[in-house]
């Protein structure tokens, strides 16, 4: 067995949030502490990948349904915002370094899903320059860190350039927010089918739509068992408010998956 230990930096930490881990650390305990808890602990959460300044506070719903004293292993699904791949592509990286702590990646998980033929490799310079799975890894580190963590993170390809306008909903933002939310809804039902339906009917480039529907789909298969879940997002804002064709803003949208 090689002892090499490969690392992945969190390189862009200064720009997407601070490198200053004792800094990031009262950022992250100050978002947790002004979300609220739902009734049950989320077995999965939909959480927004913009920079901290932007979507923190949003984040911070969906990680404070994190329960760690029932949490073994965590799943990291993001989408490829440069380089495109055909499929989820896992990360040579046995380690991801925050200004927290580390996480080390389970290699055993890893090698069980490469043998099953359905994923691909990426680089460690794709990793390292893909910024969408290092948003979440502060606040995976914050909301496990009174337990030992794996880390597992899978990645897909999306990109996105889009314009939607409904004239009925008023002001430009008013209708960016009655789609998304429309789409939020249609997640809530837990429905793969009428969630691809809604992607095919309005084109919404929604950043994580294909993490979201593995998420679906996996969650289609465990109620086919009878498995009793509900997911409800807990928070939902904009970058900014578009009143005009020139303006350009980001939805953020955080949610937990809860199992009874």
């Amino acid at each position: 067995m090689s002892n090499r230990m490969v690392c992945r930096e969190a390189s862009h930490a200064g720009s997407w949030y601070t490198a200053s881990g004792s800094q990031l650390n009262a950022q992250l305990e100050g978002w947790l502490s002004q979300a609220q808890s739902t009734a049950g602990p989320a077995r999965a959460i939909i959480a927004p990948h913009a920079g901290y300044t932007y979507c923190g506070a949003c984040a911070a719903h969906a990680y404070k349904q994190v329960d760690p004293s029932i949490t073994r292993r965590v799943f990291i699904l993001g989408p490829s915002h440069h380089v495109p791949l055909s499929r989820c592509a896992l990360s040579p990286a046995e380690v991801y370094r925050t200004p927290l702590y580390d996480l080390r990646i389970d290699q055993k998980v890893y090698a069980d899903l490469w043998k099953t033929g359905m994923f691909e490799r990426m680089s460690l310079q794709t990793d390292e320059d893909e910024h969408s799975i290092e948003m979440h890894l502060p606040y995976t580190a914050k909301a496990m860190e009174r337990h030992s963590l794996h880390s597992h993170a899978l990645l897909q390809c999306q990109r996105f350039r889009y314009t939607y306008y409904d004239e009925s909903q008023g002001e430009i933002y008013r209708s960016i927010e009655h789609l998304d939310k429309m789409g939020m809804g249609i997640i809530e039902q837990l429905d793969p089918i009428s969630f691809s339906n809604y992607l095919k009917k309005y084109h919404n480039t929604i950043c994580g739509r294909h993490p979201i529907g593995v998420l679906l789909n996996a969650v289609a298969e465990l109620k086919k068992n009878g498995t009793d879940m509900n997911f409800s997002f807990l928070n939902y804002a904009q970058s900014s408010q578009c009143r005009n064709w020139s303006d350009s803003s980001v939805s953020y949208a955080a949610g937990a998956l809860v199992v009874h």
